[in-house]
């Protein structure tokens, strides 16, 4: 793979393991509507497409499928309320992150994040675990009309800086940064320890895959 000229980061899987943070605002949103809390693991296998998908997942304890909509509409006002005041509490960065960052930033790599996260929770989390300063861009959910796996935020990024998405790395974790960077025509390296809802990435067949991000040099 040829040396990118614009690398885009995920958040959620990819830079930093949030499942604390959100498995604990999930157990505590269930019991403040009187439901039994399902805990971390479970919560796990639900994250990567947004709150309100997590939300939605945890009233009806599974992947697929929508709740009650009354249901929804007094749960989620409180996950967000929880999670504005919780986000970055438990949450922490995967080995070798902050490595890899320093050195992508060492070599002159544009650097930019783009993830389904919205900007008022992404924003806060970026500077809490100290890497905000690394991005050039930070592409949140909300920030566009289409988020992943819609090619847009990919495709704006790459605006931005004036590069051709055939010089451009996208960075992830799931089936859904495969889809965009595919529609996008940017290379895709996954990380093999994230959020993709039980799934080996290496089935959606990205580029390559790594354990850490100090491994991605020698990919590239």
């Amino acid at each position: 793979m040829d040396k990118p000229q614009l690398i885009l980061i995920d958040l959620d899987g990819t830079l930093v393991d949030s499942v604390p943070d959100l498995a604990y605002c999930v157990d505590a949103m269930m019991e403040r509507i009187g439901r039994q809390p399902w805990g971390e693991t479970r919560v796990r296998d639900w994250v990567g497409n947004g709150v309100e998908r997590l939300v939605r997942r945890a009233l009806i304890g599974q992947l697929d499928g929508e709740p009650d909509e009354q249901e929804f509409d007094l749960a989620y006002p409180i996950f967000l309320d929880l999670y504005q005041h919780h986000n970055g509490e438990r949450s922490a960065l995967y080995p070798g992150v902050r490595e890899g960052l320093a050195a992508f930033s060492g070599q002159g790599l544009r650097l930019g994040c783009v993830t389904n996260k919205a900007e008022q929770f992404t924003i806060p989390l970026l500077r809490a675990l100290g890497i905000h300063d690394f991005f050039e861009i930070i592409i949140s959910g909300d920030t566009l009309a289409r988020k992943k796996p819609d090619p847009l935020p990919l495709l704006h990024a790459a605006g931005h800086f004036g590069v051709t998405p055939g010089d451009c790395l996208m960075l992830g974790d799931s089936v859904s940064d495969v889809k965009a960077a595919r529609a996008a025509g940017f290379s895709i390296v996954c990380v093999d320890y994230g959020y993709n809802h039980g799934q080996d990435i290496r089935l959606a067949e990205p580029d390559a895959v790594i354990s850490s991000f100090t491994q991605l040099p020698v990919v590239i």
